[in-house]
């Protein structure tokens, strides 16, 4: 599906998003794997969080659904019901790695599948310290799914320094650890999103080695009650596209401000953006507040190493404001976006290129200069729902507008990102 953007004059109004991605696909989860009713509110309607539920239905997990509140029957330790079928994960990374996880420590065999894009992800990132616990997994001859985990009776507790900074690896070991009487550490040296351990309650500390999870069944989830804050992953957007557009003020309400996920909001307001939060809470562990944005005169900055492991998901999002900033925007040390849901990086460039800039492509990032020309571009999405949003919002920021190929796409994370815009948008 091609969907057109014409040029935008200013953004104003006030958004509630859907509920975190990452906070819904493991409140899915864990009200799945614990016994009896969980109650989870404003749950993500992503496509990838829908991939997570149909998956726990196979497992004999029953959902209901009324007026935007999910009530999950948990089956509790090890209840789940052999599938009669493969496990489509459809496009989740998310929920194909912390599925295994959980998977690995069952007492019957299953198969993941996925769709094309999923089906190139690198998947031994989380077989191989899996197996390392005793996990019987069969991946494809190039690591991929499909993904079998046999029935496995010795699964162990694990000592294991994460070799990739990926909440997803660091979540599946958690999942699994969940099954075992003796406690795994988990070692992290590059922070990263830390909603399982959070939800999980897990104790950490801060060793030698950087910071350390421990997990057993001690922390095996019983059921809950939660309300999910909205996704600042899809807030960035907004927050970008009302910091760029001249005349603009935009207050998107109860978004996640977990420590983990704000380090977009931080690059931002180094940047000069007027970004500012209110009325700030806690509740189930994670912080959430209205996020206030205002037309801003940006600067690029030179961005710090150890923030790209949290921005990896904004960095599509980040790079039009660094189009329109002072100066020239770089990312480096962000080779990961080759193995998101399109390589971003040839993604970004590609795309960037169209409009005139000068582009310089690296392994690890790229580099903006130059000054767009502002035809009215053709964007290729790639398939990718964050590359689809980022260049929608670049189309209506440029004066004859833009066209973003296979914009359905972004039903993976926002299905209603076209509504929404319309919400806040004067033409």
């Amino acid at each position: 599906m091609k969907q057109s953007f014409n040029k935008i004059q200013s953004v104003n109004g006030t958004l509630s998003l859907p509920g975190d991605k990452s906070i819904s696909h493991r409140s899915v989860m864990f009200a799945s794997m614990a016994k009896g009713i969980s109650i989870v509110k404003n749950c993500s309607n992503s496509q990838d969080v829908t991939s997570t539920m149909n998956c726990f239905s196979k497992l004999g997990i029953s959902f209901s659904i009324e007026q935007g509140i999910i009530k999950v029957n948990g089956k509790g330790f090890k209840g789940f019901t052999p599938p009669a079928e493969n496990l489509d994960c459809g496009n989740s990374g998310t929920t194909a790695r912390l599925i295994t996880g959980i998977l690995s420590a069952q007492n019957f065999s299953s198969t993941l599948i996925g769709d094309e894009s999923l089906s190139k992800r690198p998947m031994m990132r989380v077989v191989n310290p899996l197996r390392l616990m005793g996990a019987e997994i069969v991946t494809s001859a190039n690591g991929t799914l499909p993904l079998t985990i046999n029935q496995s009776s010795n699964l162990k507790a694990i000592n294991y320094k994460l070799e990739v900074a990926s909440a997803q690896v660091k979540s599946a070991l958690i999942l699994a650890a969940l099954h075992q009487d003796e406690t795994s550490r988990i070692i992290e040296t590059a922070s990263t999103r830390d909603h399982t351990e959070k939800m999980l309650g897990c104790k950490v500390e801060q060793g030698k080695e950087g910071k350390i999870i421990y997990a057993s069944k001690e922390n095996y989830p019983v059921n809950f009650e939660i309300t999910v804050p909205s996704d600042i992953s899809s807030a960035a957007f907004f927050i970008v596209f009302a910091l760029l557009t001249k005349n603009s003020s935009l207050l998107i309400k109860h978004v996640s401000l977990n420590e983990t996920r704000t380090g977009i909001l931080t690059v931002l307001k180094n940047m000069g953006g007027k970004i500012s939060i209110e009325n700030e809470i806690v509740e189930n562990g994670e912080k959430r507040g209205n996020i206030r944005v205002e037309s801003s005169d940006l600067q690029n900055i030179e961005i710090p190493v150890e923030l790209i492991p949290n921005i990896i998901d904004e960095i599509p999002i980040l790079a039009i404001a660094g189009i329109f900033a002072g100066g020239n925007f770089k990312v480096s040390n962000a080779k990961e976006l080759r193995v998101k849901e399109s390589d971003r990086i040839n993604s970004i460039c590609y795309n960037l290129r169209l409009t005139g800039l000068d582009i310089l492509e690296y392994d690890d990032g790229f580099e903006i200069s130059g000054k767009m020309n502002n035809p009215k571009v053709e964007f290729e999405s790639y398939g990718d729902h964050r590359i689809a949003m980022a260049f929608a919002v670049l189309s209506m920021l440029m004066d004859n507008g833009g066209i973003v190929n296979q914009f359905e796409s972004v039903g993976v994370s926002n299905p209603n990102f076209v509504e929404q815009l319309k919400m806040i948008c004067s033409y």
